[in-house]
């Protein structure tokens, strides 16, 4: 069945531009494979008449965008956020391991997913690369749970067969074997896909790395996630447990785990030849501003990327991350670039903020025409936008004079009351 909707619409080009249609009309349907996707986006003028007979829903005030894309999020951390601690690795004794070691429980895993994913929905994040924990019923809880509600989702089993306490440690062989059966049971089944996740590289053996290496090569379109240069305390141990590595991020390069679809948290403390060999081996960074201020790891440098070649989106890290919200993650993203003492500053646009959460993330994940923009074709995952959900918002976007204006009013003041309605598939 055809839908249309009527009201302002944003989307993006391929050059990374944002375009916005004040009054505009999305049209979605199906496609030859039975999927719902846009089928014809643009102003209202040059739309209307080409679809007659399908009625018009009014959203007029509204503003349709497309469903926002974390690139890093932890779902068994849904109850660590907001944990206080001296930095991240005191923070992943206290809170997350112990944490994370109720999840070999598939009804305790099953009801954090369910929640975690209302929490995704309400702020407005449709697509999602999510690690799991180290426990196979912790994977097949939240798949089953995303499958069931319909979600383009990715997410893997944690590899931790070192320097982990009990509950959360796994065995480097039956790691590796419930890996690749995973894998095997849910990558490529309806919109769901598999990450091949080691946690970090002092979590697991030599012998970990090169079997989850072996792993990547042999299903080459699974992708892989894991953590890499958050900090300057887990840099210094990786250069004691990796001593003939050429860096902390080469400890994944040796062993196959740089390529197109490997997403790196972080990627704070990388140097020129880090970022170089990003850019070579396809591999992308997942930017996590509110976890790196909340843990006082770093700053993202923007610049230094740029100058690079190098690909990034934007990423809540929930829960050393603050917040679900987009706009929290948007913001924080925007503080980041400005701060100038440690690297160069710089003012990034609005919409490059939002394109960096939508369909430069999707770009970032091997999604680009899929999900993150409302191109013909992509997937219909969109969001219904309210600028005028608080009386704040409203008397700001009332005196805004162009795009960038209004979109920072939402990233600046927009919260979950922002997100009148989720559209998934």
């Amino acid at each position: 069945m055809t839908h249309i909707y009527r009201a302002a619409i944003l989307r993006f080009d391929a050059d990374r531009q944002p375009i916005y249609d004040a009054d505009g009309l999305l049209v979605v349907g199906p496609d030859e494979r039975g999927r719902q996707v846009v089928q014809a986006v643009g102003d209202r003028a040059s739309l209307a008449g080409h679809f007659p007979g399908v009625p018009v829903e009014d959203l007029r005030g509204k503003i349709i965008a497309p469903g926002f894309v974390d690139m890093h999020v932890h779902y068994p951390q849904t109850d660590v956020i907001g944990a206080p601690a001296d930095g991240l690795l005191p923070w992943l004794e206290n809170y997350t391991f112990p944490h994370e070691a109720r999840f070999r429980d598939p009804a305790y895993a099953r009801s954090v997913a369910n929640f975690f994913f209302d929490e995704l929905q309400r702020n407005g994040v449709t697509t999602a690369l999510t690690f799991a924990t180290s426990h196979p019923a912790s994977v097949n809880a939240v798949f089953e749970v995303a499958q069931a509600r319909g979600l383009r989702f990715i997410a893997g089993k944690v590899l931790q067969d070192r320097n982990s306490p009990d509950g959360v440690r796994d065995q480097t062989e039956q790691s590796l074997v419930d890996t690749e059966t995973l894998i095997q049971r849910w990558h490529g089944v309806d919109r769901l896909g598999y990450a091949i996740t080691p946690r970090f590289a002092p979590t697991s053996t030599p012998e970990q790395l090169r079997g989850a290496g072996e792993l990547a090569a042999k299903y080459s379109d699974v992708w892989i996630q894991s953590h890499v240069s958050e900090n300057h305390d887990e840099v210094r141990w990786v250069a004691e447990l990796f001593p003939d590595a050429s860096s902390y991020l080469g400890v994944y390069g040796d062993v196959g785990l740089l390529r197109e679809r490997a997403v790196y948290a972080h990627c704070i403390h990388l140097n020129a030849a880090d970022r170089a060999l990003m850019r070579v081996t396809g591999a992308v960074a997942a930017v996590c501003p509110t976890s790196n201020l909340f843990l006082g790891s770093g700053f993202f440098d923007y610049a230094a990327a740029d100058a690079a070649g190098m690909s990034y989106g934007l990423a809540s890290d929930v829960g050393g991350g603050t917040s679900f919200s987009p706009f929290k993650t948007m913001l924080a993203a925007y503080t980041v670039g400005r701060e100038g003492h440690t690297k160069p500053g710089l003012s990034l646009a609005p919409s490059q903020l939002w394109w960096q959460h939508t369909a430069g993330a999707a770009k970032c994940l091997g999604l680009e025409g899929v999900v993150g923009n409302l191109q013909p074709g992509c997937e219909a995952d969109f969001l219904v936008l309210n600028p005028e959900a608080t009386p704040l918002l409203a008397r700001k976007t009332q005196q805004t004079r162009s795009l960038e204006e209004l979109l920072f009013a939402l990233i600046v003041l927009g919260d979950d009351r922002a997100i009148e309605r989720v559209h998934t598939a």
